[in-house]
């Protein structure tokens, strides 16, 4: 049985890795047009700094994750105590995030009003099946809410906006607890009733939860444990140009010539797996080709500590697009895990650009780095320049779950069940996380073992 998989990111890795666990004898090949694994999960070592150039880890709430580091041999690195401590920056300064209901009564970066609002959250009617994240906030928790709570946070998770974000497959938690329970207030509180009925030790919250997780060198880790155990395996510098249906079988077009399979799966974005797929079904590339990117370049600043005034006791800060600001957030990388910076230096991890300001992450270096460096300034208090400058642009970073996504989810279902032994997987579809990656990919080797009784 021979399989192909595109793609030599986290969830082609683990696609891989997962099918092999089932069946050792399997033909495997994974062709991945660069040089080097991991796609956007890519840790770079440079002047004694560890910069994560895309994701910077997972949280620990997921088991598959946790059970594959334990299969690979890997020993996961919960982050610092100080990540608990979170910001916003809001009225030109830093708000920490409550947690608990008494911090929140007493902080002020929600208005008494806009408290007084939240509480209309018990009685608020039920929205529709989907919604944009934004009606959905409006309605259940009020604006001042979703300007200064929401819409950072999902600058944060998918540099995205919230006017356009889908909640059912952006949030899809936030979206159940409301149907199940019709509030989220009150959501809470029974769940927090049956936490104690139970005794369990499960956090509850609308939100997603658990300590963020990487490892000691860098997230890159696991991609590169998961190359090393797959090893020749990988072709590198090998792209796929496009498929061909071959009897029950495909052939590959690849730039090194033609190779065949009897199963495929694409594990490439949606805008390389639409490519290879134009000739083959011109249909499901274009709904493949519709689903949107948003840019975003970090930036990374080394410092001497004595030059940033901040404590950096935390996690870092997300900025409310209402602020007028041009950088989506900071974080804190050297106070969240160790191994981050130089004894006696500081690792500052910037984002720009995202689905609202995409034209900022594709500026020249010096007017990405004098964005960055003023409204640092303003927020932090800098001594002077940065001692270490990185930036990592990506020009489609993160794939943005906006309203329709679910009509495309299903259209690509009801296509694929014509190509047997054809799949697609990765952040694209059905969570943008590596959480997300790794358990679809271990359910599809689910499905694949099933469907073809390996």
């Amino acid at each position: 049985m021979k399989v192909v998989i595109v793609g030599a990111g986290i969830s082609g890795l683990t696609a891989a890795y997962a099918l092999l666990s089932k069946n050792k004898s399997l033909d495997i090949t994974v062709y991945e047009a660069d040089s080097r694994p991991g796609g956007k999960i890519w840790s770079d070592k440079t002047d004694g700094f560890l910069c994560e150039k895309g994701v910077n880890g997972f949280l620990d709430n997921k088991p598959k994750t946790l059970q594959l580091c334990d299969y690979l041999g890997l020993e996961p690195l919960k982050s610092s105590d100080n990540a608990r401590r979170r910001f916003i920056f809001s009225s030109g300064k830093l708000n920490q995030l409550s947690e608990s209901p008494l911090s929140f009564l007493k902080s002020d970066l929600i208005s008494w009003h806009g408290k007084l609002r939240m509480i209309y959250e018990l009685i608020a009617p039920k929205g529709p099946e989907d919604e944009t994240v934004a009606d959905f906030v409006i309605r259940r928790l009020g604006k001042e809410s979703l300007e200064k709570l929401i819409d950072p946070m999902c600058s944060g998770i998918f540099a995205g906006d919230p006017y356009k974000m889908s909640i059912k497959h952006c949030f899809p938690r936030i979206k159940e607890l409301e149907q199940n329970y019709g509030s989220l207030i009150r959501a809470m509180i029974t769940l927090q009733k049956e936490k104690k009925k139970f005794q369990t030790h499960e956090k509850i919250s609308a939100a997603p939860t658990g300590n963020l997780t990487s490892f000691y060198n860098g997230a890159q880790t696991i991609t590169d444990e998961l190359a090393e155990r797959l090893g020749e395996r990988i072709k590198f510098g090998v792209s796929v140009k496009g498929l061909e249906k071959d009897g029950s079988r495909y052939k590959v077009h690849t730039s090194q010539g033609i190779d065949s399979a009897d199963i495929i799966i694409l594990a490439s974005p949606a805008h390389a797996s639409s490519e290879i797929m134009r000739d083959f079904d011109i249909k499901l590339s274009k709904v493949l080709s519709e689903i949107p990117y948003a840019p975003v370049s970090v930036v990374c600043f080394g410092y001497k500590r004595e030059k940033v005034l901040h404590s950096l006791q935390g996690f870092g800060f997300l900025i409310p697009h209402t602020e007028g600001k041009k950088i989506l957030g900071t974080l804190w990388d050297s106070s969240i895990f160790p191994n981050r910076a130089p004894e006696g230096y500081v690792l500052l991890r910037n984002m720009i650009g995202g689905a609202k300001s995409p034209e900022l992450a594709m500026l020249d270096d010096n007017a990405i780095i004098g964005a960055v460096f003023d409204e640092l300034m303003s927020i932090i208090s800098l001594k002077g320049e940065p001692d270490m400058v990185r930036i990592y642009r990506w020009e489609k970073a993160i794939p943005q779950y906006v309203m329709g996504h679910g009509d495309r989810l299903k259209f690509i279902d009801e296509s694929l069940k014509f190509y047997h032994g054809l799949y697609l997987t990765g952040n694209s579809y059905r969570g943008i996380g590596m959480n997300d990656c790794i358990e679809n990919a271990y359910k599809l080797a689910d499905q694949i073992s099933s469907e073809f009784q390996l």
